[in-house]
């Protein structure tokens, strides 16, 4: 059983996105989901009660599930987040140079022709290929 595929058909039925998924030492699950607004402890305990059923009917063995929010400092994975989160601060590590760097830390400006643009250095706008994104994390702002 694909745990992952099982899960992005599971999260936005109950009005949770899943941002990311792990697997832990020993056998067991890590789930980040988020949703506008953001997650609560209550919105925690129903995915955790809610999946613990899914798996047992699904047959999914595991030791240990966490359910939690991605936090202040989420990844961002598919398209769709870098579009989402325009405007807020994030730091992007490429698996290969852009402008012979692969650190960056800006403002997000959107996505065109498959390319993340991010202002860095008080205007400048870098384009990133999505393909070329290795981490990318929201920097929060306090």
């Amino acid at each position: 059983m694909d745990v992952r595929l099982l899960l992005e058909n599971t999260l936005p039925g109950l009005g949770y996105e899943l941002v990311d998924f792990e697997m832990t030492q020993g056998g067991g699950y890590r789930v980040f989901m988020d949703k506008p607004g953001g997650i609560t402890v209550e919105d925690c305990v129903q995915v955790s009660n809610h999946l613990t059923r899914l798996f047992m009917v699904e047959n999914v063995n595991y030791e240990r599930l966490e359910v939690s929010s991605p936090g202040l400092d989420r990844p961002l994975k598919k398209e769709a987040d870098f579009v989402r989160f325009a405007g807020q601060l994030a730091k992007i590590k490429t698996r290969m140079p852009v402008e012979q760097q692969k650190k960056f830390a800006g403002r997000l400006a959107g996505v065109e022709d498959g390319a993340v643009k991010l202002e860095v250095d008080g205007g400048r706008i870098v384009a990133i290929a999505l393909t070329n994104i290795d981490k990318a994390r929201l920097e929060p702002e306090f």
